[in-house]
């Protein structure tokens, strides 16, 4: 495994902001194989999510844990095997990045989306090797906010003739938000349309209090397996091989540091659709995995049965073959077929 950390990158004029990250080269030929920006949703989860529990070479394996530092194994199903990642903390105070104020803590999607460029910039500068690899961003969950708008700043720097000139390819997307409070209206309108019975909505109404977003469909988790990459971070070996800075991380490190939301990020785009649509009407490729359809302008969307909220988390195998074959542009239609498990044609329309 070709596993490298270069710690951190610095950001803004007085560089007060100092973003965290891993990077893994491609196992089969980094130098001419897709590199990968990779983002995690929340805001405010920890990149090591898609490290070490979705794409990523790393897992933590099914062994019980016995309190000792937990040890990661290598993932079979990693999406190094043909692609260069880098992964991500974002904004300040995920993961280890940090801020040296707490006032430069403090952003909103713009501004995020404004430092993950100028660190990838940046990054690129001190890496001039990666600059001609076909490049593509990818996330999930949240960053289905903030993954298009950072391809279109990529998008608008390509056009100004901004140095390094990114090779961008595209972007994919894993069950994306785009549009907060259009997804929040579906439950009334299912019970509008009689696919859920009063009861049901009334009990929804009662313990949801009409925020019906951002629910696990399969009522369940793994939070055993989720609690490893906190004792496995918050070590002080851990961290100290990480070379990550001492006095930097003021609290104990959380894979989701959920109050950022309410402390230090500020939601400041509603809809992300019209960046979707400007975007495909440059011709970048685009994947969305939730549905099962080719579209026009290079869209494609894919479903991966039993995948919840974070299908690569859920189903190693079947998101590492799909995306696989759609970086290597191409069809998902044999792909379903050779695995018919993930598409059952009684729900074809």
């Amino acid at each position: 495994m070709n596993f490298e950390i270069l710690r951190y990158i610095e950001i803004g004029k007085s560089e007060e902001v100092q973003l965290f990250y891993y990077f893994v080269k491609s196992e089969s030929d980094p130098r001419k194989d897709p590199f990968l920006l990779g983002q995690s949703g929340g805001p405010g989860c920890s990149s090591f999510t898609g490290l070490a529990y979705e794409v990523g070479p790393l897992d933590f394996g099914q062994k019980a844990y016995n309190g000792s530092l937990p040890i990661l194994v290598s993932s079979p199903y990693s999406w190094t095997k043909f692609a260069s990642i880098l992964f991500l903390e974002q904004p300040a105070n995920t993961g280890f990045s940090y801020a040296t104020t707490s006032e430069k803590c403090k952003c909103t999607d713009l501004q995020a989306c404004d430092q993950v460029y100028e660190f990838l910039r940046k990054w690129l500068i001190n890496h001039p090797k990666f600059i001609l690899n076909p490049f593509y961003v990818s996330g999930d969950s949240y960053s289905g906010i903030t993954v298009p708008l950072i391809v279109q700043l990529i998008s608008d720097g390509i056009k100004a003739g901004k140095e390094p000139l990114i090779n961008l390819k595209g972007y994919s997307l894993g069950n994306p938000v785009t549009f907060p409070k259009q997804d929040n209206y579906q439950i009334s309108f299912c019970h509008g349309m009689g696919l859920i019975s009063d009861e049901l909505y009334e009990s929804l109404n009662e313990f949801c209090k009409g925020d019906y977003i951002n629910i696990n469909p399969t009522n369940k988790s793994n939070v055993a397996i989720r609690k490893l990459s906190t004792y496995w971070a918050n070590d002080p070996r851990v961290q100290e091989a990480l070379h990550v800075r001492k006095g930097t991380i003021r609290r104990p490190w959380a894979r989701c540091r959920n109050s950022i939301l309410s402390t230090s990020y500020t939601i400041t785009v509603m809809n992300s659709i019209p960046y979707h649509v400007n975007l495909s009407s440059k011709g970048y490729q685009s994947l969305m995995y939730s549905y099962t359809r080719s579209f026009s302008n290079h869209m494609t969307y894919a479903i991966v049965k039993g995948g919840g909220h974070k299908a690569p988390q859920d189903k190693y195998k079947e998101s590492f073959h799909m995306f696989k074959r759609w970086i290597a542009q191409q069809p998902l239609q044999s792909f379903y077929s050779l695995l018919p498990f993930l598409w059952d044609s009684k729900y074809e329309s």
